[in-house]
């Protein structure tokens, strides 16, 4: 794999990092600004939200620049907006560091997508992606324990500094190692959004939000879930999450590795066995074993999907994926954000903590029924959903408009 990915896989890593550490360090902030729990959770919303909108919009105005010179832009956003944050007088002044730090999260995951697999041959993209989202993975893994752990003993501003300190290292590692890749020539703003009539693109997208939508469905109440029913004392949760964090390094590694192999197959068996894990944890929560083994695969067969749909948006809108690949990633926040209202639901109905693992089995299951419409439809009309469909119309230069860089 060329080194250009351990750049991407950093500035991933910094984003990550930034993303979910707040989680541990929202009691400190709330004590700072004199506000109270609750209201400190808006620098978790603020964040999903500018993800879900940052990432259509950022990548819409990097249109007329290279993919590179947009990478590097967006890592300089998020190192300003994580220095806001660590400087914030005002938990207002925090709540737009954290926003303006999340506008880069989308559109560095999706351009950061195509870069990669543009980086290597045709049978190792899906790899290629999943390296780069290794540094989302394993932030979760080392980041977020290191920042919670620094900014409750050093201060919680410290922790935002040492995040904008990894976004300069991973802008600096995009302008040394990156190669500049400048976009395609004829694809323009309409050929982006025309990615969007092709229902396998959609299709894709739908599969991202329910099945990630299955993972947080359960992940996002771990905590009660691990305390009340399975007898976990509280200084457990954070290992448990530990363990959730190393499931989604194992999951996105092998996906990216079989995702190459045989895609949709892969994403069959991850999103199948999703669904099954989630509904035997209502019964395996109860026990201590069962319930650790249950959330390393949560995160391991959750994670096995990224590659794989990514690719897939990828393959789909082949002539202009970029804005699509974009906001694939919002769609997983989309998917974050539905199923834990969804879970609250059920939970505020008295049907105890274990139920959102319910509602997650129902919605993996049914992401993995829109795979197999999409299997089915891809076969009965393959010329109709082919991975060039979204490319531009053709012409005579039309095979010099594929973004596909001249060492592939």
């Amino acid at each position: 794999m060329p080194l250009a990915l351990l750049a991407l896989a950093i500035g991933a890593f910094g984003i990550g990092t930034t993303e979910f550490v707040i989680m541990g360090l929202l009691p400190d902030v709330a004590a700072t600004y004199g506000v109270s729990v609750p209201t400190a959770g808006f620098l978790v919303t603020g964040y999903a939200l500018g993800v879900m909108f940052g990432a259509p919009l950022m990548t819409v105005l990097g249109t007329r620049i290279s993919r590179k010179n947009m990478l590097m832009l967006l890592m300089g956003l998020f190192v300003v907006g994580n220095i806001v944050s660590a400087v914030a007088p005002v938990f207002a002044v925090m709540l737009i560091g954290r926003v303006v730090a999340s506008l880069a999260h989308g559109a560095f995951f999706g351009i950061g997508s195509v870069v990669a697999a543009e980086l290597v041959a045709p049978d190792r993209k899906a790899g290629a992606i999943s390296m780069m989202f290794t540094g989302l993975t394993v932030a979760n893994v080392v980041g977020v324990p290191l920042g919670t752990f620094l900014g409750q003993s050093a201060g919680w501003r410290v922790t935002f500094f040492a995040v904008a300190a990894l976004g300069v290292v991973g802008l600096a590692g995009i302008a040394r190692l990156v190669p500049d890749m400048p976009k395609p020539e004829g694809v323009r703003l309409r050929h982006e959004v025309a990615a969007f009539k092709n229902v396998q693109v959609l299709l894709a997208m739908a599969m991202t939000v329910l099945g990630f939508g299955g993972v947080f469905a359960a992940i996002t109440y771990i905590a009660p879930m691990m305390t009340d029913v399975t007898g976990y004392a509280e200084s457990s949760v954070t290992w448990l999450l530990v363990l959730f964090g190393l499931g989604m390094v194992t999951g996105n590694l092998i996906g990216g590795k079989f995702a190459d192999r045989s895609l949709m197959p892969m994403l069959f068996t991850a999103l199948g066995g999703l669904a099954v894990v989630l509904a035997l944890f209502t019964l395996g929560a109860h026990n201590k074993i069962t319930a650790a083994v249950a959330v390393f695969l949560i995160g391991a067969l959750g994670f096995a999907t990224v590659p794989p749909l990514q690719k897939r948006v990828l393959d789909h809108a082949h002539g202009a994926p970029t804005l699509a690949s974009a906001v694939n990633i919002g769609a997983f926040n989309l998917g974050n954000a539905l199923s834990a209202w969804l879970g609250g639901l059920v939970i505020a109905a008295g049907l105890g903590y274990t139920s959102p693992n319910w509602v997650g089995a129902v919605l993996a299951a049914s992401a993995l029924l829109l795979a197999l419409v999409s299997a089915f439809l891809e076969r009965r009309a393959p010329e109709r959903h082919s991975p060039a469909a979204t490319a531009p119309a053709a012409g005579p230069q039309a095979p010099d408009q594929r973004p596909v860089p001249a060492h592939h």
